[in-house]
């Protein structure tokens, strides 16, 4: 237990590094909210039948508002950082697992957004706050690191994974349910209620397999494309299934 806290706090350190770094630097914060709402809009339109899904879409929106939106997670990766005091205590052991995973997640994607912003920036001053395709494709192709693409894959499947098994753990929601005041009194209420959330949207699906074996699919074949695919080829087709959502958008 004390060496998955002591993950948890080491990479939430690494995370409040680079926040700091991006509130230092105007052009560069700008650049990484611009990353993760493109990141964001990408995921909405690769998943648009899941986020309509009556089975799926909890889960998938999930994914989309903790892992993928452009939100701000600074209160609760402090609070985050703070559970190795407190989890053994107050929250159920198999959450720790959950909470190490979220972390592992979350440090490799904050760092991998980092280098993505820097990228744009280079050579340029950022003055629109919206990166188009070309410039998202251009960026990912200059960090060029296909081994931590395919790592932050693995990390988000690992995540999935473990909530599934919270949904396992007999009693384990009555349990979280009973936390609420505890976890309220002792400031991590954000902690609370990504458990909760996680918990029920993973539960609503009665088995998460399938669901995370399409997004091991699509995320797989769009990280295989963004590097291997021929330039246009690459940035038509993000083109196209960006336009081809908002345009399902403003119909309904």
């Amino acid at each position: 237990m004390d060496t998955l806290a002591a993950q948890i706090q080491r990479s939430l350190q690494d995370v409040a590094k680079l926040r700091q770094q991006h509130a230092a630097n105007s052009d560069l914060g700008r650049a990484v909210a611009a990353v993760k709402r493109f990141q964001s809009r990408r995921f909405k339109a690769t998943y648009a039948d899941l986020l309509t899904s009556q089975r799926y879409m909890k889960a998938a929106g999930f994914f989309l508002h903790e892992l993928y939106s452009e939100k701000d997670y600074a209160e609760r990766d402090q609070q985050f950082a703070r559970i190795a005091n407190t989890i053994a205590r107050l929250f159920p052991e198999a959450v720790l697992g959950t909470a190490a995973a979220l972390a592992n997640v979350h440090t490799l994607t904050e760092a991998l957004d980092d280098q993505m912003a820097r990228q744009w920036l280079a050579g340029r001053q950022v003055q629109s706050e919206r990166l188009d395709a070309a410039d998202y494709i251009d960026a990912w192709r200059t960090v060029a690191d296909a081994p931590a693409r395919f790592q932050q894959l693995e990390v988000v499947m690992n995540l999935g994974s473990e909530l599934n098994n919270l949904t396992r753990k007999p009693g384990l929601r009555t349990l979280l349910k009973l936390m609420r005041r505890p976890a309220s009194v002792a400031g991590l209420s954000s902690l609370q209620v990504f458990l909760e959330t996680g918990f029920d949207a993973f539960a609503q699906m009665g088995g998460a397999e399938e669901f995370l074996s399409i997004v091991r699919q699509r995320e797989a074949q769009w990280i295989r494309s963004l590097f291997e695919d021929e330039r246009v080829a690459c940035e038509t087709a993000l083109k196209h299934l960006l336009a081809q959502n908002a345009s399902s958008q403003a119909r309904h």
